[in-house]
């Protein structure tokens, strides 16, 4: 039997990341593993898309101190790249838009053979895209905290719901012992969509959210070991997350 290529995906994970934890990071790394695993699909590229100042979810410091704080924990990182696009809009953008805006980039930058501007090409394309790959599918990367938020009334558009899954795609990373799958079957929207939605069960816990640095930040608690050493001295040179009203523990 003739064996068939995988397919080529690219991951993008939307949020606040104020400050960005280990986890949103780590989520890439598994979701990778398992595609290389099961031979399904081959990851090219992953892209960090931190949303807009005007979000105004609580504890959402400027979009530069995330960003940068994303670069620092992206250092070490050759496929994780940030993509500032959605804080450079002039409002917040829906989670749907920010994907159909990716993939037409994705698209077009693969379409374009002849092009050698490399001023128009944006940071987050993975270098040497076009030498192994000729189409690929733009997938969102979420914990599964954000597959069960489609349940909440007034939170997401059916239509929107509809699009990112349909037409792209979502990547779940799942704790062992959740029910992502019964979440899954209890949605007549998701479950027209079952085929693309993948789920991954992420073996080793990590509880470790940015709503738990905030609050031991504010506190004046250690945050050593949680986050990046250099992350953590960036917080506390720009006195983020209340450290600026508590005596800051030594790293």
């Amino acid at each position: 039997m003739r064996m068939t290529s995988p397919s080529k995906i690219m991951l993008i994970a939307c949020g606040s990341f104020s400050p960005p934890t280990p986890m949103h990071f780590r989520m890439f790394e598994i979701a990778r593993d398992y595609f290389e695993q099961i031979g399904s699909a081959s990851v090219v590229g992953g892209i960090i898309s931190p949303v807009h100042d005007s979000y105004g979810k609580n504890g959402l410091v400027s979009a530069t101190h995330r960003c940068n704080m994303i670069k620092i924990g992206l250092q070490s990182s050759d496929w994780i790249r940030l993509s500032e696009w959605e804080t450079q809009q002039e409002e917040w953008t829906r989670t749907r838009l920010t994907l159909q805006y990716h993939q037409n980039c994705i698209n077009s930058f693969l379409k374009d053979a002849n092009s050698t501007n490399d001023q128009h090409i944006p940071s987050w394309i993975p270098e040497g895209l076009k030498k192994t790959a000729s189409q690929v599918q733009l997938k969102l990367l979420c914990g599964a905290d954000l597959l069960e938020s489609f349940a909440t009334p007034g939170l997401w558009k059916d239509e929107d719901i509809e699009a990112i899954v349909g037409q792209h795609g979502i990547v779940v990373i799942s704790r062992a012992g959740s029910n992502a799958e019964q979440f899954i079957f209890n949605s007549d929207l998701l479950s027209r969509y079952r085929r693309n939605i993948t789920i991954v069960t992420n073996w080793i816990t990590n509880d470790v959210s940015s709503t738990l640095v905030r609050r031991l930040l504010n506190r004046g608690m250690s945050v050593k070991y949680l986050l990046d050493d250099y992350l953590i001295e960036y917080i506390k040179k720009h006195a983020l997350y209340g450290t600026s009203n508590t005596s800051f523990p030594r790293s």
